[in-house]
């Protein structure tokens, strides 16, 4: 076993698929391989599952995975103590859903970061991506919500994948609407009161189930509904056509403008929202200063953690 083999391991995670690994390796696709199935014999464990659909990280993997990252991280800090060499660019990547404060505390992290180099990653994406992501280290974190209806279905799901959730917030339901809707003098609104508007979601691909959607009260039938793929077309229809989105209530005006507001939905739900980390997985410590980011932001919103 070789570094050169960890940091192999290492990239073929980021990159997803041993075919870009190889690429930003700048070496065959062939010889990748081959490096990963040697190591695999030589450790007695089967390091990814491979299907037509490209790789994925197994347990052993996983386990075998933090190990790695620990050796290198070690081995940067002799390297670094002993050698001069330059320290190596801070690295953090999260996925989340489509949360403001998840934004707020990503910005405030950069903010105080202290170093001359560094590459993160923020993903807004799809829930079962987020649990995928997480599940093969692609992200440190993920960030979802559970609610009555699919949070037995997510539990087992990230039992399966050994992924450990961990609460930051309850929220009570609220809608965005454009600050000129019809509504928006509303103290409060009811689902009927938004019968006539179009309800706008984030489509969740392949994986379109009810238990994975981002909208609470999802499963309600609905005679308009419209699927977007990004916070700016959602924001934008909310304006054009008076659309509305159901969310945890929390708006940055910083980041979104005063464009949108947000009005309590009068409704018995709740939305538990938390993040997920790998259980296997040592947290690094920029994650672990982003839960601390997240908590105090989740705090100045008002929320007690």
């Amino acid at each position: 076993m070789t570094l050169q083999q960890l940091k192999y391991i290492i990239k073929i995670v980021e990159c997803g698929s041993i075919s870009e690994a190889a690429k930003q390796l700048f070496i065959t696709q062939p010889s990748l391989s081959t490096a990963v199935k040697e190591l695999e014999k030589e450790l007695g464990i089967e390091i990814f599952y491979r299907t037509t659909k490209g790789i994925s990280l197994s347990i052993d993997g996983t386990e075998f995975l933090s190990y790695a990252r620990q050796i290198l991280e070690q081995t940067e800090l002799m390297e670094q103590r002993y050698m001069g060499k330059k320290p190596s660019k801070q690295l953090c990547s999260i996925s989340t859903q489509h949360y403001a404060f998840a934004v707020n505390a990503f910005v405030e992290l950069l903010l105080d970061l202290n170093v001359d180099e560094y590459e993160f990653t923020l993903r807004e994406t799809r829930t079962y991506e987020i649990i995928e992501d997480v599940k093969n280290l692609r992200s440190e974190i993920g960030i979802i919500y559970f609610s009555d209806f699919n949070e037995k279905v997510l539990k087992k799901l990230l039992k399966e994948n050994h992924l450990v959730f961990n609460f930051l917030f309850e929220a009570k339901p609220h809608v965005f609407i454009s600050s000129k809707h019809p509504l928006a003098k509303n103290t409060s609104v009811t689902l009927e009161d938004l019968d006539a508007y179009p309800f706008l979601a984030f489509e969740q691909g392949e994986y379109n189930s009810f238990y994975f959607s981002e909208e609470i009260l999802s499963t309600i039938p609905r005679n308009k509904t419209i699927h977007v793929s990004d916070r700016a077309t959602l924001f934008n229809l909310l304006i054009g056509l008076n659309g509305y989105t159901i969310c945890s209530g929390i708006l940055s005006s910083d980041l979104n403008g005063d464009n949108i507001i947000s009005v309590p939905l009068i409704t018995d739900e709740r939305m538990q929202i938390g993040w997920i980390a790998n259980e296997k997985v040592r947290l690094s410590s920029m994650a672990n200063e982003y839960i601390s980011k997240l908590k105090k932001v989740i705090n100045e919103y008002g929320f007690n953690i």
